[in-house]
């Protein structure tokens, strides 16, 4: 999301667009996409007009919006330093793709100061301060009304136990009672964090696309930076760590980690399709033409054939990974089509 929004807002700037009608394309882009995360994970839609009490708000769509919405207006905002470039011959040239964006750097900062200030800070009651675990039976049952930590608690304070996610995945292995949202308000600070560092991906490919080989050093570097953080953070382990690595904490250490790899990816993509153009891309671009529509029709069509089919073994792994590998090829198949015909679905 953050390369492609820094490539696209750039195009849009260069063909003439003006900034107010840019900040308005964003909102209305972003309002789009909340309604529609709305509509798709709440299945009542189905049976009637949806019921306030029972709405679940936060959600994956949900999450992108919000996140697309802050960072594309960082991004506007620094409109005239992508446009303007800068000098060769001031002595910070060869970071200015990051000192030209100086600003936008101190407010993700300090979204990120907020993060850990109120997770590590924040009374939670009945829960030790910085508590990262599931609650339930974890943490030998100590904390069973903990789930989250300062993230849960904030999310059934702002939203209400009823408006979360009813059942997450800790519901099951820890066996909590308490509604907690993977995709909950918290977690969304580190989310825009991953988008940015993406934006930064797409200011490199601008700022040096007749400069191959500094595309990928830069990458390479960010990657190894990256992944020098997520080392410290972890203590080089799986569950330990200042702050471990947490899917639905959106823990810092997972933003950092995912980051890392998505560099080195970017860059091994980025070599063997633009520079020696070994391979077009093909077949993963084309889902990636009418992604809204291939994850919009992924959470209608998820349960029924040829999609999902009931297993002998829910429990095997080969079983979900056939399962899995059969839905991926379909949706390739069906946004193959799609792109023949010229159709996209675009907000």
């Amino acid at each position: 999301m953050g390369t492609s929004v820094s490539l696209s807002l750039s195009g849009s700037l260069i063909r003439g667009l003006r900034l107010s009608r840019l900040l308005m394309r964003i909102c209305w882009r972003s309002l789009l996409l909340f309604i529609i995360g709305i509509i798709i994970i709440n299945p009542s839609y189905c049976s009637g007009p949806l019921s306030w009490e029972t709405l679940r708000i936060p959600g994956v769509l949900q999450r992108l919006a919000f996140t697309y919405l802050i960072v594309a207006m960082l991004d506007v905002s620094m409109a005239r330093a992508r446009l303007g470039g800068s000098s060769t011959d001031v002595w910070w040239y060869p970071v200015h793709d990051i000192v030209l964006y100086w600003p936008a750097w101190v407010c993700v900062f300090v979204l990120e100061l907020l993060w850990l200030c109120v997770t590590f800070l924040l009374p939670v009651p009945d829960c030790p301060r910085g508590y990262l675990g599931p609650g339930g039976i974890g943490d030998f049952g100590l904390y069973p009304n903990c789930t989250g930590g300062a993230a849960g608690y904030i999310d059934r304070w702002l939203l209400g136990e009823n408006h979360i996610y009813q059942t997450p995945s800790s519901r099951v292995v820890y066996q909590t009672t308490v509604s907690y949202d993977p995709e909950g308000v918290l977690g969304s600070v580190n989310s825009i964090l991953m988008a940015f560092l993406g934006l930064q991906a797409g200011k490199i490919l601008q700022h040096y696309r007749d400069h191959p080989r500094q595309i990928m050093t830069r990458f390479l570097i960010w990657g190894f930076v990256l992944g020098i953080i997520s080392a410290i953070l972890t203590k080089c382990s799986r569950d330990h760590g200042f702050i471990p690595v947490n899917k639905n904490l959106w823990s810092l250490s997972y933003v950092t980690t995912l980051s890392c790899f998505a560099f080195v990816l970017l860059m091994l993509c980025y070599y063997t399709v633009d520079v020696r153009r070994w391979w077009s891309g093909a077949p993963f671009f084309y889902p990636g033409m009418n992604s809204i529509l291939v994850y919009v029709g992924h959470e209608v069509f998820q349960d029924y054939f040829p999609f999902r089919w009931k297993m002998r073994n829910s429990q095997s792994h080969a079983e979900h990974l056939t399962q899995n590998l059969l839905a991926t090829c379909v949706w390739m198949l069906i946004s193959y089509i799609l792109y023949r015909k010229k159709i996209f679905w675009k907000i």
